[in-house]
């Protein structure tokens, strides 16, 4: 006999606000997460920061090298931005599509495509010692690189309610420690042959100092794609059989006494116009405002942090900056872990979500006070910026919680579970497309500034506190709790 419904129990109907735990009911136990898959899943998924985030300690320098920038360090910014750019550009094209097959074909099948693009790539950008190279190399790795919508939709498929802000927690944990490895990969084992001459005396690694950064990368990638086929599940049943509202309930995770899953859950995929609700509108928006915060934050801190100190920055090293992402990426590591989902359980994802957007300002305003500190030369001025660092740092960290509660947003969103794909691949899709324009703007910006000297070249840390006050007049459009279906 179906169940009662939620109305003839005396129980009111969910609202768009109606928290997913019920007043008045004893708290739900959690469901323990299934940590085999879980595991493999975060394994495949470090693959992403690592091999985009590895580039970072020495993008600059590999630019400043080429012919195209002819010896002047002004133009680097606006090169390395575009290289950064074209990434996501490429994968705004494609990830749409890679996501909606995954509704199809599964989510297996288009992990291990993207695996393999990442390595092929990968090595081609580690062989590329002309802009058009990087440029093809970068782009084709975009393209064949669908994975991160596909991950979040096995992430939400791997939980339920009771345990998805500790599944979810874990996406940026995984980030972090990617961007412990990949910069620690980037900038400690770019150019081998000038740190251990005796080992790497080969022509090859003279002519190609960086490509044993991108075999390292390219290694884990082709590890990532063993592991995943042979461990990693299918979580998509691609030919669902239509079941009674009872039957459907018995097969899935609990939900609570009167919470009953729709069956249209068990149905196909919804086209691509059926997906643009008011609650998948509002989430993607705010996606794709922290991503673009994000990623000009991402390109700013080793641009800036590189470039010398008479033009604005602080003349580091690549190893140097390599190693300070490595701690920001540890210690980020544990923090999310550890705090995140006892910090959403106290103040909800729309409060978590507005404080890690209004993060962004410190971490914007405080580059030109960390380059006014090397100026300056009273005792202690190395300190003094090292204190702004760490500082800036930190606040980057706590933002990143914002991309765990827009990710519980996004996949409560989703119209049905079989279009759960598509969601994250339309959410990802127009993130690309964000970050595409954010490190080329970002970059351009801070080189225009500097090339035309307005504001003495910070110019640029007083256009992007505006852009942070634009995404929280957005941030502000989400309900207290995740979207109810």
């Amino acid at each position: 006999m179906p169940p009662k419904s939620l109305k003839s129990q005396g129980t009111p109907e969910p609202q768009e606000e109606t928290p997913l735990l019920h007043d008045g009911k004893a708290p739900r136990t959690e469901t323990p997460l299934p940590i085999t898959q879980i595991a493999v899943l975060l394994l495949l998924q470090l693959c992403e920061p690592i091999t985009s985030l590895s580039i970072n300690p020495y993008i600059n320098q590999l630019v400043s090298e080429l012919p195209v920038v002819v010896g002047d360090e002004r133009k680097v910014g606006y090169y390395a931005g575009f290289i950064v750019s074209l990434y996501f550009a490429a994968e705004a094209v494609t990830v749409l599509q890679w996501s909606r097959l995954s509704d199809h074909v599964g989510r297996k099948p288009v992990l291990l495509c993207g695996l393999l693009g990442t390595v092929l790539s990968s090595l081609l950008f580690g062989l590329s010692r002309s802009f058009s190279a990087l440029v093809l190399s970068r782009c084709l790795h975009g393209m064949l690189n669908g994975n991160i919508g596909v991950m979040k939709s096995m992430m939400a498929e791997l939980t339920d309610e009771t345990n998805m802000a500790r599944g979810f927690s874990l996406i940026p944990v995984t980030w972090a420690i990617g961007s412990t490895i990949g910069p620690f990969i980037g900038g400690v084992l770019s150019r081998p042959q000038d740190r251990w001459p005796n080992v790497f005396s080969h022509p090859f690694w003279g002519e190609y100092p960086y490509f044993l950064p991108c075999l390292a990368t390219a290694a884990y990638a082709l590890l990532s794609f063993t592991l995943a086929a042979i461990f990693l599940k299918e979580t998509v049943n691609s030919n669902p059989v239509m079941k009674s509202r009872t039957e459907v309930n018995s097969d899935l995770p609990r939900v609570g006494e009167g919470e009953m899953l729709d069956v249209k859950d068990t149905g196909k995929p919804l086209p691509l116009r059926a997906l643009l609700t008011r609650p998948v509108v509002v989430s993607i928006a705010n996606y794709c405002m922290i991503s673009l915060l994000e990623i000009i934050a991402v390109t700013l801190i080793p641009l800036v942090w590189s470039t010398s100190v008479e033009f604005g920055g602080l003349g580091m090293s690549p190893a140097s900056i390599g190693l300070w992402m490595t701690g920001y990426g540890f210690t980020n590591g544990i923090f999310q872990f550890v705090a995140f989902p006892h910090i959403v359980e106290r103040l909800g994802p729309r409060r978590v979500f507005i404080a890690s957007t209004l993060c962004f300002i410190p971490v914007y305003i405080m580059f030109p006070f960390e380059n006014l500190a090397l100026h300056d030369s009273f005792r202690g001025a190395n300190m003094v910026t090292g204190l702004l660092m760490i500082l800036q740092l930190s606040a980057i960290g706590f933002s990143d919680m914002g991309f765990s509660t827009i990710f519980m947003y996004i996949s409560s969103a989703a119209p049905n579970k079989r279009s759960l794909g598509a969601t994250n691949g339309l959410a990802q899709t127009m993130v690309s497309i964000q970050r595409t324009i954010g490190p080329a703007a970002a970059a351009s910006l801070f080189a225009f500034s500097l090339d035309n000297n307005i504001l003495g070249g910070n110019f640029t840390f007083v256009v992007l506190p505006a852009v942070v006050l634009v995404g929280l007049g957005i941030a502000v459009q989400l309900p207290r709790v995740t979207w109810t279906q």
